[in-house]
């Protein structure tokens, strides 16, 4: 069962509705993904799917961020883990998780959406955005590949070339653009509105026939599942291999001393 006592990252709302509200809870951190947070998204979703009560979840952020990607602190990093799965056989079972879930999962996302923030919202099945609301993969400023599931969802929604472009660049997508583009399903006008339009959305849901609604997204889930069985190992394997090399230890340092990092190809 999806209960609070199995997460610490994370605020788990039960309503009597079947609709759970699920929060990302670093606000202080820009909900950016430590060590806990991380295992408990490679979780989150399997206990979701298990639970006879629940019929639809809310995924959103607290305070001013869905999720700024990894913490790359000093303190509790990400990869910090002391249990469970290495880090690598976790990022898999994230994106794997949320795909094979068959129920309908809604990303409210509010803020930045950064690197797997962005990805893990991406992933979801609808995705509400507002005026304060940006997107980015952001992997390639901190020196690493685009792993994460941004290799596999990104090219799926907005198309090849334009998915090539904001991965290599981290280039930042407001909502609008989202929206525009296929990123995003919805837009609303002011911020306040992200979380009570998801959970309208996921009202709406809740009350249908949920063999038919898993019915009517499973077969797309597959399609994305078996590119995931291609594409993730081997952006697993470039997102490892980069996060040991030189120029990644070069952006590390130069985001705990707030300065521009110099890129050295190595």
């Amino acid at each position: 069962m999806l209960t609070q006592d199995k997460y610490e990252t994370m605020l788990i709302e039960r309503r009597d509705d079947g609709i759970a509200i699920v929060t990302l809870n670093r606000p202080e951190r820009l909900n950016a993904v430590n060590g806990r947070m991380h295992a408990e998204m490679a979780t989150f979703t399997r206990d979701f799917a298990d639970d006879r009560e629940l019929r639809v979840m809310v995924l959103t952020g607290a305070g001013r961020a869905f999720s700024a990607g990894g913490d790359f602190s000093p303190e509790n990093p990400i990869g910090s883990n002391p249990s469970g799965p290495n880090l690598w056989v976790e990022a898999r079972q994230i994106v794997d998780h949320v795909l094979e879930c068959e129920k309908p999962i809604i990303a409210a996302v509010n803020g930045y959406a950064m690197g797997l923030g962005a990805n893990l919202a991406l992933l979801c099945d609808v995705v509400i955005a507002g005026p304060n609301t940006v997107f980015a993969d952001t992997h390639v400023n901190m020196g690493i590949g685009a792993g994460d599931g941004g290799q596999l969802i990104w090219p799926f929604l907005i198309g090849v070339n334009r998915a090539k472009y904001y991965l290599m660049t981290g280039d930042q997508i407001k909502a609008r653009e989202a929206v525009d583009i296929g990123l995003a399903n919805f837009y609303v006008d002011a911020a306040e509105e992200v979380l009570p339009r998801a959970i309208e959305v996921a009202e709406k849901l809740a009350a249908g026939a949920p063999k038919a609604i898993t019915a009517s997204k499973m077969a797309v889930n597959a399609y994305l599942r078996s590119v995931s069985s291609m594409v993730m190992p081997i952006s697993l394997k470039y997102e490892e291999t980069t996060m040991a090399s030189k120029d990644h230890a070069e952006a590390v340092a130069a985001f705990q001393e707030k300065r521009a990092p110099k890129f050295t190809g190595n």
